[in-house]
């Protein structure tokens, strides 16, 4: 035992110190090298609580987890801001084309959680005990995007209007496909936000669980959690399909079973 122990802290040891590559033939660590000053790693690698501060284990992790994810949530920010721009501008290939980029982070601030579920109860109440009072609601990322995100609906509706449409008339007249397929794209990213949410919700619960009698470090009960699940970044965009849903009629269908009318087919094969 008392071999093992004296290798690990030689390990550790080793990772606060520079590496020497001999593939370049450079020290690594010592915050010289033009990779190393492009991405500040230095400094980013130092905002973390030295070893000797940690009280579990798993509290580098938890920390890491968590910075990794304002990182993620500052840059789908800034790039839902970009993509209002390029609405405004009727820029609307490199709209789609940025909207798949934010889908992406979102995926990934999701996936990114999956880390932090090997935490145990046990071991998150340690952690938990030195948080303070702090909460999600305080994350300046997840506020940002909520901001980002309001004028970029706003945006939505400005665009809309400009185009001499309405959201109805996009999902129905079949006439602008370029704006349709960027109205999806924003549903895409407001499912995967607010899946994002359902697996914090889901980490909160396998960590802390979730009852009316058990409150966050905020004194707000978990219980109030799915609440804030509810409220997507595009209202506007779920709400259409329940005007559309409401006008829906059975007339144009016909019954399990029962012979279905051939569409007739013009000399180009569309429908007439």
């Amino acid at each position: 035992m008392h071999r093992i122990s004296h290798v690990v802290d030689e390990l550790r040891e080793q990772l606060d110190r520079p590496v020497f590559n001999p593939l370049i033939k450079r020290w690594v660590g010592l915050g010289e090298l033009d990779y190393e000053r492009y991405l500040a790693t230095t400094e980013l690698l130092n905002l973390q609580s030295p070893r000797s501060d940690l009280v579990s284990a798993d509290e580098l992790m938890f920390q890491i987890v968590h910075q990794a994810q304002e990182l993620w949530l500052k840059l789908l920010a800034c790039e839902l801001v970009e993509i209002v721009g390029e609405l405004e501008s009727a820029l609307y290939w490199e709209a789609t084309a940025r909207l798949d980029r934010a889908h992406r982070i979102v995926g990934t601030l999701t996936r990114e959680l999956n880390v932090l579920e090997t935490l145990t109860p046990d071991a998150y109440q340690i952690i938990r005990s030195h948080l303070g009072d702090g909460s999600g609601q305080e994350s300046p990322g997840y506020n940002a995007v909520r901001s980002s995100a309001q004028g970029l609906a706003t945006c939505v509706d400005n665009v809309i209007a400009r185009e001499q449409s309405t959201l109805e008339s996009i999902y129905q007249a079949g006439t602008r496909p370029d704006l349709k397929r960027i109205m999806e794209q924003l549903v895409d990213l407001d499912v995967g936000f607010q899946s994002w949410l359902v697996a914090h919700f889901m980490l909160v619960r396998r960590t802390i669980g979730v009852d009316k009698k058990i409150k966050a470090l905020d004194v707000v009960s978990c219980e109030v959690r799915p609440v804030r699940l509810s409220k997507p970044l595009f209202p506007r965009l779920w709400q259409v399909r329940l005007e559309l849903t409401s006008r829906w009629t059975r007339e144009a269908g016909t019954r399990p079973g029962e012979p279905r009318s051939p569409h007739h087919q013009t000399s180009e094969g569309e429908p007439e």
